[in-house]
Formats: structure tokens, sequence, C-alpha cells
């Protein structure tokens, strides 16, 4: 009678352990994927914003290079009109330099 009272008794503590076993891994499964889903959350939020900073660098030299480019040509025109020569030149705006040949006959 005893032994099987201590049996009944170990039988219960056993399926007690494993119930909370149970529940300590799936407690840790949460706590993995919370973990996963805000990992997550922060790298797309740090890929939109390097995306959005590498727009605006690239908006930027690109406007640069147009202002530039602008600028270029007023001067050419304007030097164009004002000389009775011949003027042959030939210029390449790039992000970072500006590329300039030009050539001047006087007649």
């Amino acid at each position: 009678m005893v032994r099987r009272t201590l049996l009944q008794a170990a039988l219960r503590a056993w399926v007690i352990q494993c119930w909370w076993r149970s529940m300590q891994a799936k407690m840790l499964e949460q706590r993995r994927r919370l973990a996963l889903r805000l990992y997550t959350c922060q790298e797309w939020a740090v890929v939109k914003v390097q995306a959005q900073v590498r727009m605006w660098q690239a908006r930027r030299r690109f406007l640069q290079a147009r202002q530039a480019a602008c600028i270029i040509q007023s001067h050419w025109r304007w030097h164009a009109s004002q000389t009775r020569g011949l003027i042959r030149g030939h210029y390449e705006v790039r992000a970072s330099r500006l590329e300039l040949d030009i050539e001047i006959l006087m007649t």
C-alpha cells in the first residue's frame, strides 16, 4: 500500500515536471519569436533609413552636377556670342570633377 502510494506520487510528480518543462519550452520559444520579430523590424527600419540617406546623397550629387553644367553652358553661350572666332570645345561634368577641353581659332 505504501509502495503503491509512493509510485502514484512519483508518477504525479513526473507528470507535473513534464508539464512544467513543456511550459518553459513554450515560453522560451515565445521569447525567441518576439526577439526575432523585433530584430526583423529594426533591421527593416535600418535598411529604409540607409536607402533614404543614399538617395539623398545621390540626388545632391546629381543636383550639383546639373548646376555646374548649367553654369558652364551659360558661360559657354555668352562667350560664344561675344567672340568672332571659331571655338571648339568639349566638356564633361562628373559628380566629383569637371573635364574641359577648349580650342579657340581666331580668324
